[in-house]
């Protein structure tokens, strides 16, 4: 069954805007807490159903993501759903102002913020078409500018909570996804003496890698024999059969929604290897947001709010060990429990 025939969120908004033709999911899945957030994904998908199913599931995450880090809101997310078959970039103008539109016509009950296939630059273009919706527009706009550093410094937090009390130093770690936050996650380890391994399906980014430090290869690293592997990349990546396989003692990264279902989670328990959810790793973005552009705090306070991440991993990690429960069940208890 598809998520858009069993949603059991608030709302599930799809339009055509009117002037890219191109199908937009909005989808709320709480506002519990307070209004929903979540970020703006443009992104080829075989139908405008797969997009919307994609929003659902993004926004249900994002639920148990602003609960575990403590946040004023829900999950929501916005999915423009490109033609598999291609579509002409320069309309992307008029996809951003339908974009601004669809969010407009929920009257502030979500907010987004830039995803895959968006900027801060067009958070700012929708900040100024509709209301003020958007988080992360450029600093000198008044935002909080980008979230990769945020991002990764969370990750970072929750990568050392699961090694802890031990150092990164001379651990093996595979990176997956050599992006913005990948690349700074990778720099951060090297400088912490890790053996960084990476890979991207861009092949070009390789020599930045490599002046880096870090070993560039095409293997398939869920594969390989690593103490830690981190997915930088879309989500998806771990499947029951990649997890009957996968080489790595530790799981933990930036990307979002890294299982294609539960039943993997229970795999990768059963196989002893502890993977740190992505709702929990990746919270850094939207707390650093959160707090500098809602809740008044600076960047030192920000900060110390995304290296607290160490700490509701470690909570994850024992209330899963205590319970004998996946980290993913555990973290759900621990989000509802909040």
């Amino acid at each position: 069954m598809n998520r858009t025939e069993s949603f059991t969120g608030e709302t599930l908004r799809v339009v055509r805007g009117t002037r890219s033709g191109v199908a937009i999911a909005v989808a709320i899945h709480s506002t519990a807490r307070g209004p929903a957030i979540g970020g703006c994904r443009i992104k080829a998908y075989p139908s405008w159903r797969d997009g919307a199913d994609d929003a659902l599931r993004l926004s249900a995450a994002m639920t148990m993501k602003c609960a575990l880090a403590g946040l004023p809101h829900g999950g929501g997310k916005t999915v423009a759903a490109l033609p598999a078959e291609g579509w002409d970039p320069a309309r992307r103008p008029g996809l951003i102002a339908d974009l601004a539109e669809a969010i407009a016509a929920l009257g502030g009950r979500y907010r987004t913020g830039p995803d895959i296939g968006t900027t801060s630059e067009d958070m700012a273009e929708i900040h100024r078409l509709e209301h003020g919706w958007a988080f992360c527009r450029p600093e000198e706009q008044g935002g909080s500018g980008t979230s990769s550093a945020a991002t990764a410094r969370g990750v970072l937090a929750a990568l050392q909570a699961g090694v802890s009390p031990g150092s990164v130093a001379g651990l093996r770690v595979g990176v997956i996804g050599f992006g913005s936050v990948g690349r700074l996650i990778c720099q951060s380890l090297l400088e912490r003496g890790a053996q960084v391994v990476v890979t991207d399906v861009d092949g070009g980014l390789r020599p930045l890698a490599e002046r880096l430090g870090a070993t560039w290869t095409t293997a398939d690293l869920v594969r390989e024999p690593l103490d830690v592997l981190v997915p930088a990349a879309t989500g998806g990546l771990l499947t029951a059969e990649s997890a009957a396989a996968c080489g790595a003692s530790l799981i933990v990264g930036p990307a979002n929604n890294q299982i294609a279902d539960e039943d993997v989670a229970t795999v990768l328990r059963d196989r002893g290897i502890t993977w740190i959810p992505d709702v929990v790793a990746s919270a850094g973005g939207i707390i650093h947001a959160v707090g500098r552009e809602e809740l008044g705090m600076d960047e030192a306070a920000a900060n110390a709010r995304i290296d607290a991440i160490a700490d509701t991993t470690s909570a994850v990690l024992a209330h899963a060990r205590e319970r004998g429960l996946t980290t993913v069940q555990a973290a759900r208890e621990l989000a509802a429990a909040g």
